[in-house]
């Protein structure tokens, strides 16, 4: 359930969304996450009044502040973490009476088929309905019941220091057999003893999601987005059915930009970069449930547009339970009609030309597999990955001894193109995770071969001279340049393959191109160029001082300002700061290895590939104890936090070892906990 909230002091609407609440057909502009309804709480003293809310990201929970002459009133409003139920709190706070209506609506009638309705139950609650059974693949229904103590109306009214607590509750068809009947037991059971209880389970949810990590660092601006953008995505990825869409659990518009679906040549994949560095993988968890839904239909395209059985090959856009929400339609013929004839459309699949939509998919599945060795989630996704990279293991051409992409799209609509350097860094990716998949799992060995042989085989990144230095090329035969978006570093990031142990002169290219791109403000890329320059050590003041901009150009709920999209940019800040912090990438854990020495900072449980969890502090230009937990016992590589000095390591059973050197290994024990120290610091403190 997700609330957002608008209006002036006297009409304050409450709008209310279901991630599960879909009209679900596959067809262009007929497919998208839909408006449940809106709590409306009018109160007409409050016209003209004062305006002030704000939202405690700790509790999680909304307070507001109306006032004018004498009449004052405050709201306390939150989403319970534990329940589907919006709780909302009016007091008046004024020195007269305070009048007012809570009342349930429905959004405007759809163009598409629906039933509603609307009214009050015999027991005194409103209730409003609405579902699509109709002319859809799938029938959704979604049903919201409000409980105002004393009146079934939803009328009020409170002498000076009165208040009143009502609960709306919210039911989907997918969670609920008679979800009208679910969210009207769900209000009538919430009485004061009941409230105090989901308040209870709220907050304690809340204080355990904070206590997964943190960070601490100078830049107040920049760590309050750090947090924002966190919390935006507790608020919107719990269910694991039904992730957030586009525009997260916030829809106010019917039929959103772009359907609010999942857009797969990035917007799907964006919004959960931070959560795995962050330690946050129950609200990562989601990100996976529409793409192993949509494997069938990838499995159909792989074989209908590029005849390649068994392969996965997904348009630019899904939905949730197997639906495709860019499918060719009467109304996409109606608006773009000449569409199939420029290649846009290849059997009905909406692709653009682009082959990388489901080799894109694989990177956050990458991510969650390297830093957790978690079976159950690589059993889990595993079919996806061994379907993507069989997709390019027979669509690569092999040339003059390298493979070569050909007919893809670097961008959307520029069909033909010779290995885009996108696709070129997410098939290495592809094929990378696919092989350590299989070994993890002992499966498909006999795969392995073809696999490796592509991922090294696979042609060189292109490269140009723009302003007297070499650049990457966005395409080997196309495409050279783009004056927007980053696709020209995403190779780097999110595909993960260059990185601080890359050739020198390879990191020389990178450190060029993004300087040369400098899109620290892009309308959709900054989510990848910022995480891209610390992974190949552009300098630490840059990126910091970019980003200080970056946080401020913000709505107040952490959305980008001037930005159509949604929650992918919640990524941005979180994803920066970890890797600057503690980078794990490619068998390597690095301690503050992008950040300026004379800033003090420290984090706690930051979580890097090997599945090891890692808190350290930096003060006064040094690096202080490193506390390590091996979830999984994979062997550490790490490098010393402390050049050319002894480093005594000891495990959570009391074992010490002393060890030293550029690098640092150890063999772990699963569950286990490691502290490292300066053991030349140590001898200093004994003397």
């Amino acid at each position: 359930m997700g609330v957002a909230l608008s209006g002036p002091p006297e009409q304050l609407t409450f709008h209310l969304n279901r991630n599960d609440f879909w009209r679900l057909v596959s067809a262009h502009n007929e497919s998208f996450p839909a408006i449940a309804g809106r709590v409306e709480l009018s109160v007409p003293a409050l016209k003209g009044a004062s305006y002030r809310v704000e939202q405690h990201l700790r509790n999680a929970t909304t307070y507001g502040r109306f006032s004018q002459d004498g009449i004052s009133a405050s709201i306390e409003a939150y989403v319970a973490a534990t329940e589907d139920v919006l709780v909302l709190r009016i007091k008046n706070d004024g020195r007269e009476r305070l009048s007012g209506q809570a009342c349930l609506a429905l959004p405007d009638k759809s163009a598409f088929p629906e039933k509603r309705e609307q009214g009050i139950a015999p027991d005194g609650i409103q209730y409003i309905y609405r579902a699509f059974p109709d002319s859809v693949e799938i029938p959704s229904a979604s049903a919201s019941a409000l409980r105002v103590p004393g009146s079934p109306e939803g009328s009020f009214s409170l002498a000076p220091g009165e208040s009143l607590t009502m609960v709306c509750a919210t039911a989907g068809s997918f969670k609920a057999d008679d979800c009208l009947r679910e969210a009207g037991r769900m209000a009538a059971s919430c009485g004061k003893r009941r409230i105090s209880v989901i308040r209870k389970e709220h907050e304690n949810w809340w204080a355990s999601y904070w206590n997964k990590s943190w960070v601490r660092i100078a830049d107040q601006v920049i760590e309050k987005q750090y947090y924002l953008s966190l919390y935006g995505m507790a608020s919107c990825s719990r269910d694991k059915d039904f992730p957030p869409s586009l525009f997260g659990s916030w829809i106010t518009k019917e039929i959103p930009g772009w359907m609010g679906d999942y857009h797969l040549n990035y917007n799907h994949m964006a919004p959960y970069y931070g959560l795995y560095s962050s330690n946050r993988l129950e609200q990562a968890d989601p990100y996976s449930a529409p793409l192993l839904a949509a494997i069938p239909r990838g499995r159909y395209y792989s074989a209908s547009v590029c005849g390649i059985p068994e392969g996965i090959l997904l348009p630019v856009g899904i939905g949730p339970l197997g639906v495709e929400t860019t499918r060719w339609s009467a109304s996409m013929e109606r608006a773009h009609p000449d569409w199939k004839e420029r290649g846009y459309i290849q059997d009905d699949g909406m692709f653009f030309g682009q082959k990388s939509n489901s080799a894109y998919a694989v990177c956050n599945l990458a991510m969650q597999f390297y830093r957790t060795l978690d079976r159950d989630f690589t059993e889990r996704v595993y079919p996806f990955v061994k379907g993507v990279a069989t997709f390019w293991e027979n669509y690569l051409v092999l040339e003059d001894g390298r493979y070569v992409i050909l007919d893809d799209a670097i961008h959307e609509g520029t069909i033909g193109t010779k290995n885009p350097i996108c696709s070129l860094g997410l098939v290495r990716l592809v094929m990378e995770t696919a092989c350590d998949m299989s070994e993890f799992l002992g499966v498909d060995s006999e795969r392995r071969e073809a696999w490796k042989d592509r991922q090294t085989r696979l042609a060189d990144y292109p490269t140009q001279e723009r302003g007297g230095k070499t650049v990457f090329r966005y395409t080997e035969e196309g495409v050279a340049w783009w004056n927007d978006n980053t696709l020209g570093i995403q190779h780097i990031y999110p595909a993960g393959q260059i990185g601080l142990d890359s050739d020198p002169a390879l990191l020389e290219i990178a450190r060029n191109t993004i300087e040369e791109m400098h899109r620290w403000m892009d309308f959709n890329g900054t989510n990848s160029f910022y995480p891209a320059a610390v992974r190949v050590g552009y300098p630490a003041d840059s990126i910091l001082t970019r980003l200080h901009a970056y946080a401020l150009h913000t709505y107040p709920n952490g959305f980008q300002q001037d930005n159509p999209h949604g929650p992918e940019n919640w990524s941005t800040v979180p994803c920066t700061v970890n890797e600057m912090l503690c980078m794990g990438h490619r068998g390597m854990v690095r301690l503050f290895p992008v950040w300026p020495r004379a800033l003090d900072a420290s984090f706690h449980q930051l979580r890097v590939e090997g599945a090891f969890l890692v808190s350290a502090t930096l003060r006064d230009g040094e690096i202080g104890e490193v506390t390590l937990l091996s979830e999984q016992g994979a062997p550490l590589t790490m490098l010393n936090p402390w050049p050319g000095q002894d480093v005594e390591i000891t495990a959570s059973g009391g074992k010490k070892q002393l060890t030293g050197g550029p690098v640092l290994h150890l063999e772990t024990s699963p569950g286990s906990t490691y502290l490292f120290k300066n053991r030349d610091n140590l001898q200093k403190l004994a003397r």
